[in-house]
């Protein structure tokens, strides 16, 4: 009987895809989920084959440098890879590989959630209720904003800002963007293309970002592309919490400038900034976006898929390094 490969799996992963990998592999598992620290995966890499990891394992070169010889692979279970160094795993020979496409509705469904939630004031009123301080139907009781015929604005439109302005037009929003480059007609759809950020912001009533997390794009959301914002603008944030300045963002908050905001992902997570949680019109998510079961399970999958070519001998379908 011909050996499987040794993959080490992070973190506890669905149980389906559990289950694809320890038929596959010999997988050593993470089944207590507990967080490995760098010096934590190097030990328990030791003759892997190939590592499947998340997002929450951070592999900078200083770690890929001392990771054994015999892992040839990483698939991250993820589309993002900030925690991977990608220079210093093309030249260490590590293959890299991440799950693209599988994200993008779910995603874009908790994009709008919290556009809606934060919209409709629905954090103060579901606090209402838990507190037992709701006294009955009052005619300016927690009057939120419409989002009909609002104009979006959506920095980044990829499949998922794609999805997003999908979902808009059936609340008749007018879709405004900004990319990197200008899509093509069939794509946009209707959608007013911006070639400046800045020209973006001045027209967004909502705002929703799904841009990348690049040296570019850090703290994109700053004061001074705030003020850009029309008074009582809305702000969504599902991309990464890189994105946003978060003292800035919470000043607009306090001050009135911006109405609301709605945010799935922050800088520093798991720590996030404490002054949004005495903020009421800001509704907070602990990085839902992709946190469906059949989401997950197709990233899983992808791993899967991945690690296979590669054991294979073959071109993995979605490598990046």
């Amino acid at each position: 009987m011909a050996t499987k490969p040794v993959v080490l799996v992070t973190r506890k992963l669905p149980e389906a895809v559990m289950a694809r990998a320890a038929a596959s592999y010999d997988a050593r598992m993470n089944e207590a989920d507990t967080q490995f620290g760098p010096d934590q995966v190097i030990s328990k890499a030791q003759g892997c084959d190939a590592i499947l990891c998340c997002s929450t394992e951070k592999f900078p070169a200083q770690v890929l440098s001392r990771l054994p010889e015999s892992v040839r692979a990483l698939a991250t279970f993820s589309v993002g890879l900030e925690h991977i160094d990608l220079e210093a795993a093309k030249a260490r020979g590590l293959i890299v590989t991440n799950t693209p496409d599988v994200l993008t509705d779910s995603t874009a469904d908790i994009t709008f959630l919290l556009l809606l939630a934060a919209a409709r004031r629905a954090y103060e009123g579901e606090r209402m209720l838990r507190q037992d301080a709701w006294d009955g139907w009052a005619p300016t009781q927690l009057l939120g904003v419409h989002l009909g015929a609002k104009r979006l604005g959506i920095l980044g439109m990829g499949r998922i800002g794609r999805a997003v302005a999908r979902r808009a037009r059936g609340f008749d929003m007018e879709i405004h963007y900004h990319n990197r480059s200008r899509l093509p007609a069939q794509l946009e759809q209707g959608a007013i293309y911006h070639e400046t950020p800045d020209s973006l912001l001045k027209v967004s009533q909502f705002l929703a970002l799904n841009a990348p997390a690049t040296p570019e794009t850090e703290h994109f959301l700053n004061r001074a592309r705030i003020a850009l914002l029309p008074d009582g603008a809305i702000v969504v944030n599902t991309a990464r919490g890189a994105l946003v300045d978060d003292e800035a963002l919470q000043e607009a908050l306090k001050s009135g400038k911006l109405a609301a905001a709605g945010l799935d992902v922050f800088e520093g997570e798991p720590r996030i900034h404490g002054g949004y949680r005495s903020l009421d019109n800001v509704f907070i998510l602990p990085h839902l976006g992709s946190a469906t079961l059949e989401t997950r399970n197709a990233m899983g999958f992808k791993c899967c898929d991945n690690l296979d070519a590669v054991f294979a001998g073959q071109e993995p379908p979605d490598r990046v390094v």
